[in-house]
């Protein structure tokens, strides 16, 4: 077995946890922090699990470069608003971090860090590479024999 085929079988399931991770993260400055949070404070991560969802809603065979083809500009539009989401989220939680920072009657430094973190852990698990489909064309067996 390659490492094609185990990132195929196992990628999903660390891309989740990755995923995981990012909002746990998230979770704990909420519930740690002693001020209260704005809603605005959970627009960041909010876009960026958004963005992970624009990245999965296109297929990675779907892009190709003809020429000839007239619907592929439509993906590659797609793509380029699910970047442009996925970098103004991390943008923004740097700037509540930088704003959380400076202002001492806000929140904690530990609240926009740990923004930060959940955008970046989102996006990277968004960001993973599509293995090929090997896993739904071979049974368990075939997979795990010896």
């Amino acid at each position: 077995m390659d490492l094609g085929e185990l990132w195929a079988i196992f990628g999903p399931g660390v891309s989740g946890a990755v995923f995981g991770a990012g909002w746990w993260f998230w979770v704990d400055a909420v519930v740690c922090s002693s001020a209260k949070l704005t809603f605005l404070h959970y627009l960041p991560g909010i876009f960026a699990s958004f963005a992970a969802l624009m990245f999965n809603c296109v297929r990675k065979e779907d892009i190709d470069y003809s020429p000839y083809e007239q619907g592929e500009w439509r993906l590659k539009l797609w793509l380029f608003f699910a970047y442009v989401v996925s970098f103004v989220s991390l943008a923004a939680s740097v700037g509540l971090l930088i704003q959380d920072t400076l202002v001492t009657s806000g929140p904690s430094a530990w609240t926009g860090t740990a923004g930060v973190l959940q955008c970046v852990f989102v996006l990277i698990r968004s960001a993973r590479m599509h293995p090929k489909r090997v896993y739904l064309q071979k049974t368990v067996t075939e997979v795990f024999r010896c």
